[in-house]
């Protein structure tokens, strides 16, 4: 399995640290060794590699940018590559560890008591357990305000009914954190596997991240004790805050993405010879595509370095996270497109990475809010006003 060289135009290599370099390498070695070998049959039978899950737990892969309860303590850079070098992988691969880290063990880290931490957060940096994140719903989608989900105060208990879509990792899950709207706001809960009440469902058929396990959860007169709120999370502000982190990472996730299928591009074009027995990379569109390409990654680079940078200062807003997501996945989706251009009929062969990145790139644009969304709110930070509706 040839070694991936990585993509680096303007020397951005020079802006990091030993210890960040590193970070990118054993993830880089783990996906070239690890992920690259399997991945295509993984996708062709829908099937989520958990037997990597160990391994990515040893490697400190989850919860990987968390203090404490055996997490890596990485820098928000560190943890920014790494999730490229995942994406680089299968964006299913990259979403598990993104669910894991930044949607379960980031509001338990965050939110939750001395005592859930203790219980939780180990097991998920192991991948001893498992975890989801119970937000969408049905009918409201991006529109978190709308949550139809409802848990009611019984004594001490809280009884929840309603229901979760399109949950990553739904019905692997040891532990959901589920949003219900509660008399006095929006509470958070952790819901276990096997609780009275609680049911999952995975869905089929899906045409992208088909190396992904997808889920839609049930709550019917689900009763969870008192101690299952999470005590530091109340109104939207819980859930929209775990979102920003999930979202910081899938913008340094479709640059791994991206960068492989303009590699493959690259070096495909090198080699394929048409017409005058030249290689198609000596033709002037063919390297107009390719500059595009590795100008927009560059690009993209630069941005996630920076709000990385910004982010370990202390210094990052939602609406600078907005902007990363919906540009850099832009990005990727177009290189993924003219990629698959450069190989011609090839490009749709599942033998190359590129129709499956494209594929699970039309979700990554869709989730943790759509480009739409995104839009708008660089609109509304640049205007000042609101269009959401």
């Amino acid at each position: 399995m040839a070694r991936f060289p990585g993509v680096d135009y303007l020397l951005i290599d020079s802006q990091f640290s030993e210890q960040e370099l590193m970070v990118r390498q054993t993830a880089r070695q783990f996906v070239d060794e690890r992920v690259a070998p399997l991945i295509r049959d993984c996708y062709r039978e829908a099937r989520f590699p958990m037997e990597l899950v160990p391994e990515m737990g040893r490697l400190g892969f989850f919860g990987a940018n968390l203090e404490g309860y055996g997490c890596a303590g990485m820098n928000n850079v560190e943890y920014g590559l790494l999730m490229q070098e995942l994406e680089r992988g299968d964006t299913g691969l990259r979403s598990f560890a993104s669910v894991q880290g930044g949607l379960v063990m980031y509001p338990i880290y965050t939110y939750g008591s001395e005592e859930q931490r203790q219980r939780w957060l180990p097991r998920l940096q192991s991948g001893e357990a498992l975890g989801c994140f119970g937000l969408t719903e049905p009918g409201f989608g991006s529109n978190p305000a709308g949550m139809l989900t409802r848990a009611v105060k019984q004594g001490s208990c809280w009884v929840i009914n309603g229901e979760k879509t399109w949950i990553t990792n739904g019905s692997i899950a040891d532990v959901a954190v589920v949003w219900a709207r509660a008399e006095d706001g929006i509470r958070g809960f952790l819901v276990e596997k096997g609780t009275p009440g609680f049911t999952s469902s995975e869905l089929h058929g899906k045409l992208s991240m088909r190396a992904s396990v997808t889920a839609s959860l049930s709550f019917s007169d689900c009763r969870v004790p008192e101690s299952a709120m999470l005590p530091g999370a109340k109104g939207l502000k819980g859930p929209l805050g775990c979102l920003t982190q999930a979202r910081y990472g899938i913008g340094w996730g479709v640059i791994g993405a991206a960068m492989d299928c303009y590699e493959t591009a690259r070096s495909y074009s090198v080699m394929r010879r048409q017409f005058d027995n030249k290689p198609i990379a000596s033709h002037q569109l063919v390297q107009e595509k390719l500059a595009d390409m590795v100008t927009e990654i560059t690009k993209a680079q630069l941005v996630a370095l920076h709000l990385g940078r910004l982010k370990d200062q202390g210094k990052i807003e939602p609406a600078h996270i907005s902007m990363l997501k919906r540009n850099n996945v832009r990005m990727a989706v177009e290189c993924a497109r003219a990629s698959r251009d450069l190989l011609g009929g090839n490009g749709i062969m599942d033998e190359y990475p590129i129709m499956r990145h494209l594929c699970n790139l039309e979700t990554v644009k869709t989730y943790e809010g759509t480009d739409h969304i995104h839009t708008l709110v660089i609109g509304e930070r640049v205007t000042g006003i609101a269009a959401y509706k």
